[in-house]
């Protein structure tokens, strides 16, 4: 016969409310009481009848991750460690892309309303697109990113701070023209906004001129299109004597673009990204970047959704997870 909460319950010794608390991750339970009840699971071959559970609890165990572009690296890693905290604490994750369409944003929205998932992890791009607003019920939902708002938890790094910070830092040896890629000529996403203001105020800070010049167009944040731009930028204008990428994706795509057209990294010019993914890590020269602790960010996210799907009154809670600059090869003076 198919084995019961209460045949996990009396295995691993504890009520069968602890292992319903285990497998809905909702109320916190100690990790060796978990270790317990995840073993005797695994000893009885349990599987939750999901159908049941949700028709009881109106729950489905199932949480959404939506991210803008599932193809760059950094949506990768966030995703893996979204999907690991989210797996220890009992719930299945569906992920999705939105591609920063506001619509595509609105239909998650709409299923959790439906109760369909449980609650939403969302990454949108452009705050005056996104479907958080006002007016909008608003299901269990936690935002990542730059997009500020007052309505939903959000969890984010001050891009404005780690952008001046990361200015600065290219800027000690005496570097002057300081060129940033990834900036956005139509549609600004919040992201872009914030980074282009914490280069611009580095620079003021530092009695250098705001040069137009410098700023260099990217609305792809991929590889390909990063250095497609810098071939285009460096056709008709002198090479900077740094380049801040507003992420490591882009810098990677400036460092090929380079490194074809014989320019030397750091001699003639020094890179740096932002996001510290992996692949960054292992380029050649290894990548200047800002870095921050990505499995804090899955942590605080599932935290807040947790808490949020508990008490849907509270007021909103916003975390800010700290950074810092990592300076590797391709900036070392």
């Amino acid at each position: 016969m198919r084995a019961t909460v209460k045949d996990v319950a009396l295995r691993a010794g504890v009520s069968p409310k602890t292992v319903s608390n285990v497998m809905n991750g909702i109320v916190p339970v100690s990790g060796p009481t978990r270790l317990r009840v995840e073993q005797a699971m695994q000893e009885l071959d349990y599987v939750p009848n999901l159908s049941a559970r949700g028709l009881r609890n109106g729950r489905s165990g199932v949480i959404a991750l939506a991210l803008p572009d599932l193809a760059t690296p950094f949506s990768a890693e966030i995703a893996h460690h979204i999907v690991e905290v989210a797996h220890q604490q009992g719930w299945s994750v569906q992920i999705e892309e939105t591609g920063s369409d506001p619509h595509r944003e609105e239909e998650l929205l709409t299923r959790a309303r439906s109760n369909l998932i449980d609650g939403l992890i969302l990454n949108p791009v452009v705050l005056d697109e996104s479907a958080v607003r006002v007016g909008v019920a608003l299901p269990p939902v936690v935002l990542l990113g730059e997009v500020t708002q007052q309505l939903a938890d959000r969890v984010f790094v001050d891009s404005f701070a780690a952008a001046r910070d990361m200015t600065l830092a290219l800027a000690k040896p005496g570097r002057r023209r300081i060129a940033v890629l990834g900036v956005n000529r139509g549609r600004n996403s919040a992201t872009a906004i914030q980074r282009r203001a914490g280069y611009e105020a580095a620079l003021e800070s530092l009695g250098i001129p705001q040069d137009e010049s410098l700023m260099i167009s990217c609305e792809s944040w991929h590889p390909w299109a990063a250095a497609e731009a810098l071939n285009e930028y460096l056709e008709e204008n002198p090479v900077p004597e740094a380049l801040f990428c507003f992420t490591d994706s882009m810098a990677i795509g400036a460092l090929s673009a380079l490194w074809k057209r014989g320019v030397r990294v750091p001699e003639d010019i020094a890179v740096a990204g932002f996001d510290d993914i992996a692949d960054g890590r292992y380029a050649v020269p290894s990548l200047t970047t800002v870095s921050f602790d990505k499995r804090k960010i899955a942590k605080e996210a599932l935290r807040l959704l947790t808490e949020r799907m508990a008490d849907r009154s509270h007021a909103q809670r916003v975390v800010s997870v700290d950074f810092s600059i990592v300076e590797r090869e391709s900036s070392r003076a």
